[in-house]
């Protein structure tokens, strides 16, 4: 597997609870324990420190490595950055200020409260999100939603786009490797200067996008002459177990009582 496609595929072979059970039950696992995340208010530091630790919990019993979990969980850093300004734009009790010279932001205790809460929400949702996609396979994950009546439509468009998205990546590996050899150069400032990357930049793009039309035309009437009609088949879902559906709804219901719990007590 190259080194692009380990990175698009986030599945890790292991012999968990998690890994061996029904993706049905995993994804309904983790949509719980997101929407119950995000629904606590801001400043409910309990309830959230409850939500981590079940969901590192739930980590260590993945067998993934907690390291590993961590350093994908990073990921939401940069959207989580987003949530920076409501420190300062956010009414509330003054807490620190900050010169800027030309201007003076004045950070409030309500601000800080709502993005370090943003923070935790983004942080426990991404981790389950990683613990689900690591001991899922793919293709497991999208049964899984076309077993649980997500159209249809949508569901083959994201698999298709997961198929296929490899072989992009491939073509645009060759598309760079090509470049190289076109432009080498001994030392450290090879390839031309910035301009002349740019316009290069922007020719692979749009060879790329030419290239993944003409791709998509073949492939899809290549789909039609072998009986495509826009739906993908698949094997019947077997039927999940009591002791799942007891553990499914034992999960659920506890992300909910640490939610409403956090609303109505905390």
């Amino acid at each position: 597997m190259t080194t692009a496609a380990g990175f698009l595929n986030r599945y890790l072979e292991g012999k968990s609870w998690f890994h061996a059970a029904d993706a049905r039950i995993k994804l309904l696992m983790a949509l719980g324990f997101i929407f119950a995340t995000t629904s606590i208010p801001p400043g409910k530091w309990l309830a959230f420190a409850a939500m981590l630790a079940l969901v590192w919990l739930a980590a260590g019993f993945s067998r993934v490595g907690l390291l590993r979990v961590f350093l994908r969980s990073l990921v939401a850093i940069p959207f989580i950055l987003i949530a920076l300004p409501t420190v300062f734009t956010k009414i509330g009790a003054p807490l620190f200020e900050l010169d800027l010279a030309l201007f003076t932001l004045t950070g409030t205790r309500e601000g800080l409260d709502f993005f370090i809460s943003v923070l935790l929400k983004s942080w426990a949702s991404v981790t389950a999100a990683v613990v689900l996609t690591a001991t899922t396979p793919p293709l497991r994950l999208l049964e899984a939603l076309r077993a649980l009546r997500i159209p249809a439509v949508l569901v083959a468009i994201v698999m298709l786009m997961y198929r296929y998205l490899f072989v992009l990546v491939d073509e645009a590996q060759r598309l760079m490797r090509a470049r190289a050899a076109r432009s080498a150069a001994i030392g450290r400032k090879s390839g031309g200067s910035i301009v002349w990357r740019a316009k290069s930049a922007g020719g692979m793009a749009g060879s790329l996008f030419i290239r993944t039309l003409d791709r998509s035309e073949r492939i899809y009437m290549a789909m039609l002459a072998r009986g495509y009609d826009g739906n993908l088949r698949q094997t019947a879902a077997p039927p999940l177990e009591r002791r799942t559906l007891a553990l499914l709804a034992a999960s659920l219901c506890l992300c909910a009582a640490i939610a409403v719990t956090a609303r109505l007590v905390l």
